[in-house]
């Protein structure tokens, strides 16, 4: 019975993010697309995943992200995906300069 329960409060969640603000619902939905994508990608690619195509598709997810973490003024989300952005950025630049 606590299953159900757990999945409708779950459900009904999901709901309520969504009628509070639905550009930012999809703009989640999408980034996290982007990451799951990029996961399987460097996945099934590894030892020589496609990396100059790959980072600056995970920078756009990780930007996506931090705005959606802004927009719902979460600190600790925030501070991540800018430190993940920062990260990879300059991960980038270090691997095409």
């Amino acid at each position: 019975m606590n299953e159900l329960n757990f999945f409708s409060s779950t459900f009904e969640w999901i709901k309520n993010d969504w009628r509070s603000n639905r550009f930012r619902f999809v703009i989640e939905c999408l980034a996290w697309a982007i990451s799951i994508g990029c996961s399987i990608t460097m996945a099934t690619t590894v030892p020589n995943p496609p990396l100059l195509a790959l980072y600056p598709i995970w920078i756009l997810g990780c930007s996506m992200y931090a705005w959606a973490a802004y927009t719902r003024k979460s600190f600790g989300m925030l501070a991540n995906y800018l430190l993940l952005t920062t990260i990879d950025t300059i991960g980038l630049f270090r691997m095409v300069f």
